[in-house]
């Protein structure tokens, strides 16, 4: 039997679900979302996959990043890199993977880590929950709030 869905390899990009993204752009007020689809962005100004997000300047912009979790380690870097820009604020959710060579090399000691409670139920995931826990890595430009 194949297992299709979050489970699988077929893709590896699953849409955040709404509740989440709401109450993280309650508190960030976010302006761009670079890793996106036409049909699941969140934010007005994006990027697709055709667009792509890791090619242009993030400077001043409250950036969301779901990204595909196969591509972790490059968006986690370009999010670590463009926040160092001024007026800059860059917050990934990821899975919470702490033996990741990203975590040691962008996250651990270098940002906020918030781990999320319970299992995400991704858009698009069907009614299955994730089967990985998730947190939220967050990195701000100096005085950003």
């Amino acid at each position: 039997m194949k297992t299709v869905g979050i489970f699988s390899k077929q893709t590896d990009e699953w849409g955040t679900p709404q509740e989440l993204f709401d109450q993280l752009n309650n508190e960030f007020n976010f302006t761009l979302d670079p890793c996106s689809t036409v049909d699941n962005h969140k934010c007005s100004k994006f990027f697709t996959a055709s667009d792509d997000g890791l090619s242009h300047d993030w400077s001043g912009e409250r950036v969301f990043i779901n990204p595909p979790y196969s591509q972790s380690y490059k968006w986690v870097e370009k999010a670590w890199h463009e926040s160092h820009k001024p007026n800059t604020l860059c917050v990934l959710l990821l899975p919470a993977r702490t033996d990741t060579k990203y975590f040691h090399d962008f996250c651990l000691n270098r940002s906020e880590v918030r781990f999320l409670k319970g299992r995400l139920k991704f858009v698009g995931g069907g009614t299955s929950s994730a089967p990985f826990p998730s947190m939220l890595v967050i990195f701000r430009a100096a005085g950003v709030k």
